[in-house]
């Protein structure tokens, strides 16, 4: 059994990095930005940066929020890509820090039993827990990667403009 309890540290404590450097840098990049470039779509297709996080904490509230943590979330995907009644940037980045710490709750009361346990929600093919907390990590950082994306943009766009 010390063998699992190591494992389960091990697992636990990458697992709690992961989100906790995904979310730094995610915070990191939206800070030049100012509220009218958080929600701007600098493209005619995509999202605006805002939209992305809205997404990310709808994305984690439900599947690990609601599946795991059993907040009793309910989603509405389409309105993370739609909202029009916008929160400023401080308050979507605080709605991101708030599932960021349910994550990190939900990640330190697995057992290591939990880890393997089955998994189903809609949206997703994970069959256990490890497998939805791993997917979701990566999905944040594809959306970090488009963000990195937007945020290039917007400097760019706001240098044509000076």
């Amino acid at each position: 059994m010390e063998n699992m309890s190591g494992l389960q540290e091990t697992l636990g404590a990458a697992l709690g990095r992961r989100y906790s450097e995904n979310a730094g840098r995610i915070y990191e990049l939206a800070a030049p930005l100012t509220d009218t470039q958080f929600w701007t779509k600098p493209f005619p297709f995509g999202n605006s940066f805002g939209h992305l996080v809205l997404h990310l904490t709808g994305n984690l509230n439900y599947y690990i929020g609601a599946q795991i943590a059993n907040t009793r979330y309910v989603r509405d995907r389409e309105r993370e890509f739609t909202e029009r009644n916008l929160p400023s940037k401080a308050d979507a980045l605080q709605r991101l820090r708030e599932v960021i710490a349910i994550v990190q709750a939900a990640i330190g009361k697995q057992s290591p039993d939990d880890w393997s346990a089955d998994y189903s929600a809609v949206g997703t093919e994970c069959s256990n827990r490890l497998d939805i907390f791993v997917q979701c990590a990566a999905h944040m950082q594809h959306h970090i990667g488009q963000m990195i994306y937007l945020v290039s943009e917007l400097r760019r766009q706001a240098g044509d403009q000076q």
